[in-house]
């Protein structure tokens, strides 16, 4: 007996894969909701909590932020320097010598203006290494917050750019020229942050208390800071510490001649400043800037930062870059220049790396 057949009519079949999608669907909406429920919470809640506008990701920091805040921790610290001056509250005291010999002058300015810039860099970006002149007491701790705004000016010139935090330095420099500050010399004296990436200067910030002049200025990036039109090589005007112009001075005039001008001043910032085009009634000019002894790192990397960023040059005075990692000294003395030969003015100086040791 032949087997029966089973028929299904075209009514049947649509039936049996209506059936069909059904038992799919079931089987997937789940699935499926769950990973839309998975996706709308990975999104801030519209009203809810969400990260801070335009921050950086975890482990992350976004350079266009920490240069918007270094410019704010310098003019607070500012704030703290004029003040304390203006009072005449110095309370100054001795600190230890420098290699030198002469003694180092620390002021309540140094102390209350370094509080104010390490806390509010450190409350902004807790991950990144801060390296400051002075001692940060615990004690003393304080809460200086940051709104997370960012100036006009900063946002026209300079674009987003995140790094690790892990490969972040950030250099502090509280009152640079304090000994000038005890002598009420003014206009020598900035306060200065600097941001170093994997110990190379990216970004500086200097500003002078006393005028409210504040230069900035990020390396492959932007500034409001910029070089002058024109400089002299072949008779430059030299800036030099106080506490040491015979010595450059010697050299410098054996080297290009008797015309040479010797620039004494105070701070390494007012220096940095005295080779741009800086707008100042009391800033001097100087074609090349020349250290010859041992030097702190936070008194440098700030300027090192902006003549990097402006195309300028600071260098040891064998031609070395200086790293900003490691240790908080620079040995090999400082010449610093821009829009000239840099490596022919090395050549010409090598009598003073001799020096800079001592």
């Amino acid at each position: 007996m032949a087997p029966m057949g089973i028929r299904l009519s075209p009514l049947g079949m649509a039936v049996f894969c209506l059936l069909g999608l059904g038992v799919l669907y079931h089987l997937y909406s789940g699935f499926l909701a769950g990973r839309f429920a998975f996706f709308m919470l990975s999104e801030p809640a519209a009203g809810g909590p969400e990260s801070p506008r335009g921050s950086a990701p975890a482990g992350a920091v976004d350079l266009r932020e920490l240069l918007a805040v270094s410019v704010l921790a310098a003019v607070r610290g500012g704030e703290e320097v004029k003040r304390v001056r203006e009072g005449n509250v110095l309370n100054a005291k001795a600190k230890g010598k420098t290699r030198e010999g002469a003694e180092e002058q620390l002021t309540s300015g140094d102390l209350l203006s370094n509080r104010r810039m390490f806390y509010l860099l450190k409350g902004a970006f807790p991950a990144v290494q801060i390296n400051s002149e002075e001692h940060v007491d615990t004690a003393d701790q304080e809460t200086v917050s940051w709104d997370r705004s960012i100036p006009e000016e900063i946002k026209q010139k300079i674009q987003p750019k995140e790094v690790p935090a892990e490969s972040v330095t950030v250099w502090i420099d509280p009152l640079d020229a304090t000994q000038e500050y005890t002598e009420d010399l003014r206009q020598y004296v900035t306060t200065m942050v600097c941001v170093a990436v994997n110990g190379k200067p990216v970004i500086g910030v200097i500003h002078k208390p006393f005028s409210s002049y504040t230069a900035w200025a990020m390396v492959d990036g932007g500034s409001n800071v910029k070089a002058r039109s024109s400089y002299n090589e072949k008779t430059p005007r030299i800036i030099v510490s106080r506490s040491h112009a015979g010595k450059v001075e010697q050299v410098a005039r054996q080297t290009f001649g008797n015309k040479t001008v010797i620039i004494p001043a105070g701070g390494a910032g007012y220096k940095v400043l005295a080779l741009l085009d800086v707008a100042e009634k009391n800033q001097e000019e100087a074609d090349v800037y020349i250290h010859v002894t041992y030097i702190k790192k936070w008194d440098i990397c700030a300027g090192n930062a902006v003549l990097r960023a402006l195309g300028g040059h600071m260098t040891t005075l064998t031609g070395e870059e200086i790293t900003y990692t490691g240790s908080d000294g620079n040995e090999g003395g400082l010449i610093a220049s821009i829009n000239m030969n840099h490596k022919a003015l090395i050549e010409k100086l090598p009598d003073l790396e001799k020096t800079s040791h001592k």
